[in-house]
């Protein structure tokens, strides 16, 4: 019973730590460049889409343009990925959990 009673309190402290990441990388950000930094895309940790930026001097190539836009995007979301990954490793590291579990 009280090993029960362990665990649920284990449990329970994971539970708000997983919490506070959870706000930490809603505030966090990372950003990306595309075209040699003509497009930037800025993402939180979470994943959502903050901002894009596009010099000028990329605005007269519109063909282009969508291409860089989506690679910056990608790139950012990825580094997002990345980052909430790395936060949560950090959290778990010693649970003994199978990768990919949380």
């Amino acid at each position: 019973m009280k090993n029960q009673f362990q665990m649920l309190k284990q449990l329970q402290q994971m539970q708000a730590k997983m919490a506070q990441v959870q706000a930490e990388l809603e505030k966090a950000t990372v950003e990306a460049t595309a075209g040699g930094g003509v497009v930037k895309a800025v993402a939180t940790g979470s994943q959502k889409l903050v901002s894009i930026v596009i010099s000028p001097e990329v605005a007269g190539d519109l063909d282009m343009l969508p291409d860089l836009i989506v690679a910056a995007v990608n790139e950012a979301l990825e580094k997002s990925r990345q980052l909430q990954a790395e936060r949560m490793q950090g959290l778990t590291a010693g649970l003994g959990l199978p990768p990919g579990l949380l």
